[in-house]
């Protein structure tokens, strides 16, 4: 499955682009001298509006120190989502809202996101809950996106209870189903 999720986000990435193209404030974001990234497509002063565009990654990228932390594999899919692109978040909308696929933006952040994924299985086992990973932030207060790590069907679940729904049978075809759209203030 972890393929189909890369040629998936790869596909999600490039209809992104292309709605940028009508939209250019998808790709803009405010530089950060202390948060450097190979995403910012030019240089600026802290605060100033620049260009970013999403990265592919090509270097191998290791969650064994997620996996050995939880003492769990970790789903597949929740690798390939999470290693494929350096990238801003990116803006999506679907029939029940608008939602921000999570991804890491540099090195610090990716390390970043691997203590937050490690805090949410560590809550979820305390709360004797099923164990899911986040993959996306809705509209929504506390409503959450995330696969299953057991199944990898992509659930809704507000932030500590059980999971509301399964919106996908999977995270591929969960982001097959999205449209970029600019992002919801």
């Amino acid at each position: 499955m972890s393929e189909q999720v890369t040629i998936a986000l790869d596909e999600f990435v490039q209809r992104y682009m292309d709605a940028a193209k009508k939209h250019p404030e998808m790709l803009m974001v405010e530089y950060d001298n202390d948060w450097p990234s190979d995403c910012y497509a030019a240089s600026g002063n802290t605060g100033d509006s620049v260009n970013w565009l999403p990265v592919k990654r090509t270097e191998a990228v290791n969650f064994d120190d997620l996996a050995s932390a939880l003492d769990m594999k970790i789903h597949q899919d929740v690798i390939s989502y999470y290693s494929a692109y350096w990238s801003d978040n990116l803006s999506a909308e679907t029939n029940k809202g608008y939602l921000q696929l999570l991804q890491p933006w540099n090195q610090g952040d990716f390390e970043r996101l691997q203590q937050n994924l490690i805090g949410h299985i560590l809550m979820k086992r305390r709360l004797k809950q099923p164990e899911t990973l986040f993959i996306a932030l809705t509209d929504q207060d506390d409503f959450i996106l995330t696969v299953d790590n057991t199944s990898g069907e992509v659930l809704l679940e507000q932030v500590g209870l059980l999971p509301k729904e399964v919106v996908a049978p999977n995270l591929a075809s969960f982001i097959q189903s999205l449209q970029p759209s600019p992002a919801r203030n």
